[in-house]
């Protein structure tokens, strides 16, 4: 076990259950550690999940993808073909790959500025998201929008307002429970924008009117230079919601946020009720690439993170000692993730700026345009129609 400023990550003890068997597709039976899970007001998920061979090999597949995605746009920052800001999810990767192997394609999915493997997770091109943190046309949001403001629904972004995408999340699961959608909105943010108060206001109008949202801190510990106890006087963030139960999940194992986020959406979905799920993971880096993210804690700590409690290796880990695949195999993996994030990046280089006639397009739905657009005063202007 290993704390850092008073929070516990667990070695992930996963253990089968069931022997793996040799069809890749045939499910099989694993029992999750006893630490994967904490609640409140609520049962803990059943350590029980059922996996395949294949499922287990293709989450290790995404998560070393997103990791050599991210580091692709750490260097490309350096190289400045990123500019601006830049926040990168290293060491976080079960968040977003974990969730997307629990939920479903109708499932909604908002989240603030570390957004770029939820967008491609969620269905968005590996080369588009590159294209837009370059300013290209090809870019997820035609190159306008840049690393902060990614879109691809069913993901909703990428907002780079502090916790402005709680709010956001409400009215999409509002929008579900009209149109009586079996379907749930997983609104994520950071421990940073917990205490934001439009994310209580939305808790409070959630449980007033039954929403399914979940709303997610991923509890990353440390927010713009500052740790979470050092702003927050409660860091059980899954205890937060009052009267909404919660759960929290060890989020450096993505096999407990598959599990944890099965469990969220089927509590959300069909008791049309919020639930707040806190995901205690890490990030490697700084908060963004203009901070280097060793002035607020050690370079020791950061170590023992990354050694201890990966969760790429944690995944390695068990697919050898399960048999699931030999160290070649994942070798071969390794290969194959990193020629795919090389190609991808190739074709975003060679997208082109977007042409200046396209600055005020796609502001409105189309159709829904006025017909005049204000500038910044009476005299200035840009037509529509």
């Amino acid at each position: 076990m290993y704390s850092v400023r008073g929070v516990h990550i667990i070695a992930d003890s996963s253990k089968l259950l069931d022997k793996v068997p040799e069809d890749p597709e045939t499910p099989f039976t694993i029992e999750l550690g006893p630490q994967s899970f904490k609640a409140y007001l609520i049962d803990t998920p059943s350590l029980k999940l059922e996996v395949t061979k294949k499922q287990l090999i293709n989450m290790y597949y995404e998560m070393v993808k997103m990791r050599r995605m991210e580091v692709a746009a750490d260097q490309a920052y350096k190289h400045k073909l990123i500019r601006g800001f830049c926040h990168l999810a290293i060491g976080q990767e079960a968040v977003s790959v974990g969730m997307e192997n629990a939920i479903q394609p109708t499932d909604n999915v908002v989240t603030a500025y570390r957004c770029h493997t939820f967008a491609v997770q969620r269905g968005g091109s590996m080369h588009g998201m590159f294209a837009e943190l370059f300013g290209r046309r090809d870019g997820l949001s035609k190159g306008k929008g840049g690393s902060m403001h990614i879109f691809s629904p069913p993901f909703y972004g990428g907002h780079g307002i502090v916790g402005a995408q709680i709010p956001l999340g409400a009215g999409l699961a509002f929008a579900q429970k009209y149109t009586k959608s079996k379907s749930a909105t997983f609104a994520l943010y950071g421990d940073g924008a917990s205490n934001q108060g439009q994310a209580f206001e939305a808790f409070n109008m959630a449980k007033l009117w039954g929403l399914p949202c979940v709303f997610t801190c991923e509890n990353n510990r440390y927010g713009m230079g500052t740790s979470a106890e050092r702003s927050s006087m409660n860091t059980e963030f899954y205890t937060r919601g009052d009267k909404i139960p919660g759960i929290q999940i060890n989020a450096m194992d993505s096999l407990s946020v598959l599990r944890g986020c099965q469990f969220a959406r089927e509590f959300t979905v069909e008791n049309r009720t919020p639930l707040l799920m806190e995901l205690v993971t890490y990030r490697y880096g700084g908060h963004s690439l203009s901070d280097p993210g060793t002035s607020y804690r050690t370079r020791e700590e950061i170590q023992q993170m990354r050694s201890s409690s990966d969760p790429i290796q944690g995944l390695k880990k068990h697919i050898l000692e399960w048999g699931v695949l030999e160290e070649s195999g994942l070798k071969k993996v390794d290969r194959q993730a990193k020629e795919e994030v090389d190609a991808e990046l190739e074709i975003a280089k060679k997208s082109p700026v977007p042409e200046m006639d396209t600055l005020y397009t796609d502001i409105y739905v189309k159709g829904s345009e006025p017909a005049f657009l204000r500038g910044r005063d009476r005299t200035e202007g840009h037509r529509f129609h």
